[in-house]
């Protein structure tokens, strides 16, 4: 399957399931769920799926990107396939597994959406220890 009928493989999906998804010139697929806002990547030769949440907590000092850090590593180890990082100023959950055939994203979405959730309350609470 090519990058473009995966792209509208996860679009048709997407849209069944009530998400309202946006395709962006750069391919990526665009999303809400629960008012925050999800990103699915295509890669253009591999049948790997990647679920972000992005920028979903602010960097704003460097006393703070350690604190992340060490939040991120504390969600990423206790949340099942989810990785917590920084990004830049900001922070970013990310789901990512091999799909073959990829259409098994489907039978998976709805526990990597739980799992993502998991892992941001996980960040979230231990950052507000």
């Amino acid at each position: 399957m090519d990058i473009q009928a995966r792209t509208a493989m996860y679009r048709d999906f997407l849209s069944k399931e009530g998400f309202n998804p946006i395709v962006d010139e750069g391919g990526a697929i665009m999303f809400r769920f629960e008012g925050k806002g999800y990103i699915i990547l295509v890669d253009d030769d591999d049948e790997f799926f990647r679920l972000i949440f992005p920028n979903f907590w602010s960097i704003d000092s460097e006393d703070e990107r350690i604190k992340v850090q060490d939040a991120a590593l504390h969600a990423s180890s206790r949340t099942k396939v989810t990785k917590i990082f920084p990004a830049q100023d900001d922070t970013w959950a990310v789901i990512e597994m091999f799909c073959n055939p990829p259409e098994n994203f489907k039978s998976v979405f709805s526990r990597s959406m739980s799992a993502l959730q998991a892992g941001v309350r996980t960040f979230t609470e231990k950052m507000n220890e």
